[in-house]
């Protein structure tokens, strides 16, 4: 299930850093997977694909807030 970006935002960004790390492994290993065996489900490398990107995106916009609220002093 993909992630909701309500619930990520919910997230700390130590959290955030830490779920990208696993879904990175996770795609890491289904990647390896899929060259050697068909997968299961070849639709869940998009979809964490997906969620990494959710994720940075969310974090990256934390982080130029936190540069515009510091020059905005």
């Amino acid at each position: 299930m993909p992630l909701q970006s309500d619930e990520i935002r919910d997230l700390t960004d130590a959290d955030i850093r830490s779920r990208i790390a696993e879904l990175e492994e996770e795609r890491f290993r289904l990647r390896f997977r899929a060259a050697t065996e068909p997968l299961d489900d070849p639709l869940r490398l998009r979809s964490i694909r997906k969620d990494i990107a959710r994720l940075k995106t969310i974090l990256r916009q934390r982080t130029l807030e936190a540069t515009a609220s510091a020059d905005a002093r």
